[in-house]
């Protein structure tokens, strides 16, 4: 982006002191570069207490609240609420570059299908994507923000933990395609049923162009049942000879043949709602199955890695759910392996049904055929560890605490050998990815 103080603050219709020339927003101060604005957010750390850290690091202005006071040196804009004056910059900025927006959110899969709905679209338009993860109140202003002035379509994840949280998001991104994914059990705990998880995912529609459409998987009722207002149409149908192997998965849908280098046949969905969205802004399926064939895929969502021992991870260490641990566990069943090892940490956000979802894992778990079992955290601990120690024996079902991780990597490390295949599988909140990061920079 590239304007000036003052006019930002007319958008905001807010006061300001002095003027700069604005050419990028951060709301951490720790990555804040040259011309950018600062916005201090109050959250669990209030962002003005780090003004003069952003002003060091490059920040020309600063965006605050009417409850904190600025020097009159500083050029500012003051705001009632700095997150409120965020999203409207956001949505000004959606405004002023207008691409064409696909919306994308679901209990699993959004990131990977963001990620292959970008690569497809790539083939015909200047394309920009959510960066990382940032799909909430905050990262999607920020993501409408880094969007480069060229950009003809906007691929933009939205998350959600609550109700009416994607009715906001919606009404910032303004979709001409929502995607839903699947409903599967992520923050149960707030929804208490799969039909309100649902109903919330549907808020995605809230924002959608009167001309908009809504895409949603053809074998999930609680879609394809549901009244909507905007025209609904389908994915998933007409796909066949679908061949998950290690490190690619394989189908064919509509005469043409897919490779994605990804593994689990789950992910044959989150490709075929990616192609469907092509499909709708006229890319041919010849040229969706070339960016399919190499897309990059964001870190630590179903990540195939090699450590420098020969053993390989499947790191899926971002998000976990009943579902989704389900849906590797399989993938993890038909891989060739000279050993198998699963790694799974608690899944959160289950609510009152937690201690019943982690024992209904025990049998899936258990018909995955692993030589050993490494579980992280209290759910896993109590309520699916018994069985599997009844059923494989004590030596090989290993329990750690939380703070534990170190423990866990050493262990791992000490029996992996060349050839051997280790799943690690946890809600973000337990953070495996400090376990896989020590895994991958050990040297031989």
């Amino acid at each position: 982006m590239n304007d000036s103080l003052k006019n930002i603050a007319s958008v905001l219709q807010a006061n300001s002191q002095g003027d700069a020339d604005i050419t990028g927003v951060a709301f951490d101060s720790r990555q804040v570069k040259i011309g950018d604005l600062f916005v201090a957010l109050v959250s669990e750390h209030d962002g003005h207490l780090y003004i003069q850290q952003a002003l060091a690091n490059g920040a020309v202005a600063v965006l605050v609240d009417d409850q904190h006071a600025i020097t009159p040196d500083i050029p500012a804009i003051i705001v009632p609420d700095t997150l409120l004056a965020l999203q409207r910059l956001g949505q000004y900025r959606r405004e002023m570059v207008n691409p064409k927006v696909i919306a994308i959110t679901g209990s699993n899969g959004k990131t990977t299908t963001k990620d292959m709905t970008a690569a497809i679209l790539s083939t015909k338009f200047k394309t920009f994507k959510t960066p990382e993860n940032y799909n909430n109140e905050i990262g999607v202003p920020m993501t409408l923000l880094s969007m480069p002035d060229d950009t003809e379509v906007l691929v933009v994840e939205l998350g959600m933990d609550r109700p009416g949280q994607l009715t906001v998001l919606s009404h910032l991104v303004m979709p001409d395609i929502a995607i839903i994914t699947m409903i599967g059990e992520a923050h149960i705990e707030f929804f208490q049923t799969r039909d309100n998880i649902a109903r919330a995912k549907l808020e995605i529609t809230q924002g959608l162009k009167s001309d908009g459409i809504l895409l949603v998987p053809f074998d999930e009722p609680l879609l394809t049942q549901a009244a909507v207002k905007s025209d609904r149409q389908y994915f998933g149908e007409k796909v066949s000879a679908i061949q998950a192997l290690a490190t690619v998965t394989t189908f064919t849908f509509e005469q043409q043949k897919f490779a994605i280098p990804v593994m689990g046949r789950y992910n044959v969905m989150n490709a075929l709602a990616a192609i469907s969205a092509g499909k709708l802004l006229s890319i041919d399926l010849k040229h969706a199955a070339l960016a399919l064939k190499n897309f990059d895929l964001t870190k630590n969502r179903t990540e195939r890695l090699v450590t420098s021992q020969g053993v390989v991870l499947i790191s899926d260490v971002y998000n976990a759910n009943p579902t989704a641990v389900a849906a590797v566990l399989s993938t993890l069943k038909s891989l060739p392996a000279r050993r198998k090892y699963v790694v799974l940490g608690d899944m959160l956000e289950l609510g009152t049904q937690a201690n019943h979802l982690h024992a209904e894992l025990g049998p899936k778990i258990l018909d995955t055929d692993v030589d050993g079992v490494y579980l992280v955290g209290s759910l896993f601990n109590q309520n699916t560890a018994p069985l599997l120690m009844s059923k494989m024996g004590v030596e090989r079902v290993h329990l750690y605490q939380t703070d534990q991780l170190k423990q866990l990597a050493s262990d791992l490390l000490a029996i992996s050998q060349p050839g051997d295949v280790i799943l690690l599988k946890a809600s973000h909140g337990i953070h495996l990815e400090e376990v896989v990061q020590q895994l991958t920079s050990e040297q031989p």
